[in-house]
């Protein structure tokens, strides 16, 4: 077997000082308009903004950079290593997200895309994400469009069968 093709073993942690070698190199990598380490930085210093990487043998290979909003979650960049695509990186990460939504409060996930990244789209497709809608002119450093993608967390009967509000909870 092709070992470019093999799943490896995939440690996701949040992001610390020291990884940001790596996720800018990822990043540069990654996109023709990459972001600087202030925009990270930027980022990062807010509330209610999270990083994560994703590690393989203690080398960070992947990265997300998402906010938390009350009932969504939304993606504002990821990126796996040209090195590290197709291993099932990309794959762990939307895993360790999805297991942050529930029925009751953050229960879906959005990103956008630019129109010309087939490649993502077609990731983020193959995950359960749907595009719904066309946002014109998205971006500032270019005349382009972005899809903006959505996935929705769909509960299972038992989570269906609970009751809905606090209060009976509490009581319950």
């Amino acid at each position: 077997m092709d070992t470019k093709q093999e799943s490896l073993a995939v440690h996701i942690r949040w992001m610390i000082r020291r990884d940001m070698p790596a996720v800018l190199e990822t990043e540069t990598r990654s996109f023709e308009f990459a972001w600087t380490e202030e925009d990270f930085i930027r980022c990062l210093r807010q509330r209610n903004c999270i990083g994560m990487v994703a590690e393989i043998e203690d080398r960070v290979a992947g990265f997300m950079i998402y906010e938390l909003h009350k009932n969504r979650l939304h993606i504002l960049n990821f990126a796996v290593h040209p090195e590290f695509r197709r291993r099932g990186l990309g794959h762990a990460m939307i895993g360790k997200l999805l297991g942050k939504l529930s029925h009751e409060r953050r229960n879906r996930i959005m990103l956008e895309v630019r129109e010309t990244n087939l490649e993502a789209q077609l990731f983020f497709k193959s995950v359960g994400f749907r595009a719904i809608s066309v946002l014109r002119d998205f971006y500032d450093d270019a005349a382009e469009d972005a899809y903006l993608m959505q996935y929705r967390y769909q509960p299972t009967a038992e989570e269906l069968a609970q009751p809905h509000n606090r209060i009976s909870r509490l009581a319950g």
